[in-house]
């Protein structure tokens, strides 16, 4: 069987109201590319019809038995797709999923790992968060930069395109479920020599965004946990 041009992988924790739509936007706008795709969804043990409303729409879905956290689902879907290209999205499409023709021109110039990015000029972001979570986000940037992907403006964009062989090599070594897992992924990219781009793109905050106060902080320990991880050998590099 033909691999497809491109598989887009949506981690999906109770997302039964907002995913039907995001599906048929994704489908409709991959169909106008006339390539080749197949649409993955992990649900991240949802208690309400995800998985249902997913399968409806023509996606292969993955369920986990518990929820397990958006990294280990996000991981669970690269290393499941089948496509040439594997892009990564929230639910909720913060990032329009019309960004993704400029993530393939990056690619097309010889890039591994291209990822959206709201702090490149060129970025518009047409719905703010609260002003709290993004001085939390600049701050977390910061310590990001500083001990573990330094000259990345933003890590925490979900929204990401791998190559194939990079999303096989780095998913597989990586080992963070929660959500500082871009970060781990965009480190073990880096170490791994593979080459990352940013773009900037267009972004929505969505009101019921899953991600908390206390989730946001959680993440600030998770930079400590990745550079523990490098030094003992855990990523096998």
């Amino acid at each position: 069987m033909t691999e497809p041009a491109l598989s887009v992988v949506v981690p999906a924790l109770n997302e039964e109201d907002r995913l039907p739509r995001t599906l048929e936007r994704i489908v409709s706008h991959l169909g106008r590319r006339r390539e080749g795709y197949e649409l993955v969804v992990v649900d991240d043990g949802s208690r309400d019809r995800t998985a249902e409303r997913a399968q409806a729409a023509g996606a292969t879905v993955l369920r986990n038995e518990a929820t397990r956290g958006k990294g280990y689902a996000v991981r669970r879907g690269m290393l499941a797709a089948s496509g040439a290209r594997r892009l990564m999205t929230d639910a909720d499409l913060s990032t329009p999923i019309e960004e993704l023709d400029r993530l393939c021109a990056r690619m097309d110039e010889g890039h591994d790992v291209v990822i959206g990015s709201r702090a490149l000029p060129g970025a518009r972001i047409e719905v703010h968060q609260p002003w709290y979570r993004e001085n939390m986000g600049r701050l977390f940037n910061l310590f990001v930069r500083a001990l573990a992907v330094p000259g990345v403006t933003d890590t925490q964009c979900g929204f990401k395109l791998f190559s194939a062989s990079a999303a096989r090599d780095v998913f597989s070594s990586a080992r963070l479920d929660g959500f500082s897992f871009d970060v781990e992924v965009l480190f073990l990219a880096r170490r791994k020599g593979y080459r990352i781009a940013e773009v900037p793109v267009v972004w929505r905050n969505d009101a019921a965004s899953r991600v908390s106060l206390v989730r946001g902080f959680l993440a600030f320990p998770d930079l400590l946990r990745i550079r523990t991880n490098d030094w003992r050998g855990r990523y096998g590099l």
